[in-house]
């Protein structure tokens, strides 16, 4: 039977082809002029009109110096130079190439004081020349933003982006290495005021084109900072219907009650760390029960109705094998996990400093990715079944054309670079488990072209939906599709996501219910998005991405774009020097330690239900040991201590060639207890030190020091 109804289905879309073609010539008939909604004071884009930086390679683009940067960094740290120098001049600033050499897209540059740098950014020519080609162009400028957009060449000038990003705090109970922040060890607290978050959500709302439905709140760890609930409850308030939290989980395992309060809150989704599958994947972050955490941590926000989603920071011979693991768990797990958000290690924070050795041996790009998720999944063809992010636009920008210009925000749109963020999405059968990529049934690529024709002619709503439908038929492949996968599902999830007809699927808003969260997951399709977000950091910088930046943080002194505050010249080092809450030491002796789980300690977890289905094969598995094996250094810890080390064995060479050297050259002569006679009167020898008790330091005692 269900090869009848594939069969029929294809008879369908055959005729939906035929449709087309007669909508198609009588759309491109007068085409209508592009209306302005009241989310933005400029007109809907046409495809044609959107811009798209330089792309292709050879291209030279706008780039800055490894070593510069933190040179000046610090200059203006320690107030020898003012900030406003990153507004006026073109710190650090040197010219790049996007090259191929040897099958792979790399960045060169060359600092005439620093001498020569250059990184791999793709390893996959064709993946790369695929994700830039589908590329759709920019969003609409931003404007009405002058106050908050202010960052010399580091500012954002494209969109409104697609989530805020707003750090509570900079304290976390954790000390992880990588960490781009390098939570825990600069010496001071950073924790942002009532006053403050209130002020900056407020201030997000004003900026145009209103679009940016999504807030994250993070650290720091954000539910250690007393204001957590409040922000999430304003947030929803002044608009954001997709409050979101990045988390550790740590707090969230511990306590069902928090987890409540934050879905009561408005919380909608936690963003959680998670390295793997199994306590030895996430050794290297130093929790001896971690991956229990996580589990306890879904449990609990799952049952509350906030929606998981798994955040992978993945570094090459770390956990890089975790890759299909962690996409196993979620097809094991449909009805719990929908979204998947990989992210290829930036060397910023903790790592900043790291040797050419690590950085080559470390280094993951977004091609790294796709070619693991195949390997170890067999599940997506690099060039086929992924497409930059920002390819979501042009179904946004359909979106806001059917909603009309009488609405208050505009659809959200990824309108970021097509070297920064990648994405596949998955078809699941949540009872049967099945799971087919969406572009194995759905010719994305032409879908998309005849969605813009779609937006090009500006019709009213009931054409553009009617032209829409027409182009989703003609594209889809039924014989291709799961086996009980059916068009009118093809079109329900279509308008579920974009909310064209009005149908009524739960509430996203804010004030939906439990029932409403029930009425979305009781879907039989599970959308499974894996997402792939390359930050950048110094060794490939790039200007043009910066501009278009998707995810800005909110500071006290305006929107930057993630790269350029974490990475790039470092707004979040200044910013955060300039507006901090206290020393480190008068915080602990007004507010006390909080609790910091590192050197392998625990978190205590009471026992809890555990409904996810987890392959105990990969949860037994060891850890990745690749560094053991090549005897580099796997984090800036180990750098530091071995730099150490060679110091020392460095100093003592150095002592023991002077000594030789006034023995057997100079004729100098040791005198009883190894002082050498200089022809004066010697010192009197020290006393024996006391012998030294070896004690060990945990990294939370590292952080009072």
């Amino acid at each position: 039977m269900p090869k009848a109804i594939k069969y029929a289905e294809r008879a369908l879309t055959i005729t939906a082809q035929g449709a087309w073609t007669v909508f198609e010539k009588l759309n491109s008939i007068k085409p209508n002029a592009s209306f302005t909604p009241k989310w933005s004071d400029k007109p809907l884009l046409k495809s044609y009109q959107k811009e798209k930086p330089p792309l292709g390679w050879p291209r030279t683009t706008d780039s800055l110096c490894p070593k510069c940067v933190p040179e000046i960094r610090q200059q203006i740290l320690d107030g020898k130079l003012p900030h406003e120098i990153l507004l006026n001049e073109k710190v650090g600033e040197i010219k790049a190439q996007i090259i191929e050499r040897d099958g792979k897209i790399l960045m060169i540059k060359d600092c005439p004081k620093h001498g020569h740098f250059e990184d791999v950014m793709s390893i996959d020519t064709a993946f790369f020349k695929h994700l830039e080609e589908v590329f759709p162009g920019r969003d609409i400028k931003a404007h009405n933003d002058e106050g908050l957009h202010n960052h010399g060449t580091s500012t954002v000038t494209h969109g409104r982006g697609s989530v805020l990003t707003i750090d509570l705090t900079n304290r976390c109970n954790m000390m992880c290495d990588p960490c781009f922040m390098d939570a825990n060890q600069v010496g001071f607290v950073h924790e942002l005021t009532w006053e403050e978050i209130k002020q900056m959500l407020d201030n997000a709302i004003t900026i145009k084109p209103r679009r940016q439905m999504s807030v994250q709140f993070s650290g720091g760890e954000p539910t250690l900072s007393p204001y957590f609930l409040d922000a999430v409850a304003y947030a929803r308030k002044v608009g954001y219907n997709s409050v979101q939290a990045a988390t550790n989980g740590i707090e969230f395992a511990k306590s069902k009650e928090l987890c409540r309060a934050a879905a009561e809150a408005g919380l909608r989704y936690a963003y959680l760390q998670f390295d793997g599958i199994g306590n030895a994947a996430n050794s290297h972050r130093k929790v001896g029960n971690l991956f229990d955490v996580r589990v306890q941590a879904i449990n609990n926000l799952h049952e509350a109705g906030v929606d998981i989603v798994p955040v992978t920071c993945i570094i090459n011979g770390i956990n890089n094998e975790q890759v299909g693991r962690i996409i196993n768990f979620a097809l094991d797990n449909p009805k719990t996990i929908s979204f998947i958000s990989f992210q290829p290690v930036s060397f910023t924070g903790r790592d900043e400093a790291i040797t050419d050795e690590r950085r080559e041996a470390q280094r993951y790009t977004l091609s790294h990715m796709a070619h693991d998720v195949k390997n170890q999944t067999g599940l997506g063809e690099p060039t086929r079944d992924w497409f930059p992010i920002s390819f979501m636009s042009t179904f946004s920008d359909w979106a806001d054309l059917v909603h009309g210009p009488d609405k208050d925000w505009g659809q959200l749109s990824c309108g970021c670079h097509p070297n920064c963020g990648i994405g596949m999405a998955l078809m699941i059968d949540k009872e049967t488990k099945e799971a087919v990529p969406v572009t194995a049934f759905l010719n994305a690529d032409r879908l998309a072209k005849d969605v813009a024709k779609v937006n090009d002619a500006a019709r009213g709503k009931f054409l553009s939906i009617v032209g829409v439908t027409l182009a989703l038929l003609r594209n889809y492949d039924p014989t291709k599709s799961p086996t009980h996968f059916r068009i009118l599902d093809l079109l329900a999830k279509f308008d579920k996501c974009f909310g064209a007809t009005g149908r009524k699927y739960g509430k996203v808003t804010g004030d939906r219910t439990m029932d409403d969260i029930n009425k979305r997951r009781q879907d039989r399709w599970n959308f499974l998005f894996i997402a792939g977000m390359w930050f950048q950091d110094l060794f490939n910088y790039d200007f043009r991405r910066t501009e278009q930046c998707i995810i800005p943080y909110a500071t006290q002194e305006g929107e930057i774009s993630f790269c350029a505050y974490n990475t790039g010249v470092g707004w979040r080092n200044i910013i955060e020097k300039m507006h901090m809450t206290s020393s480190l030491t008068k915080w602990y002796e007004e507010h006390g330690r909080h609790e910091i789980f590192a050197g392998g300690k625990k978190v205590g977890l009471s026992t809890g239900d555990n409904h996810l289905v987890l392959n105990q094969a990969d949860v037994d598995a060891e850890a990745n040991d690749t560094f053991e094996k090549s005897g580099i250094a796997k984090n800036s810890r180990e750098e530091k201590i071995r730099a150490r080390d060679a110091k020392l064995k460095q100093d003592a060479e150095n002592a023991r060639m002077a000594k030789l050297y006034r023995e057997n050259i100079l004729g100098e002569k040791p005198l009883e207890g190894g002082i050498v006679s200089i022809g004066s009167i010697a010192p009197a020898p020290k006393p024996a030190a006391a012998p030294v008790v070896a004690t060990e330091k945990t990294e939370e005692t590292v952080m009072g020091d």
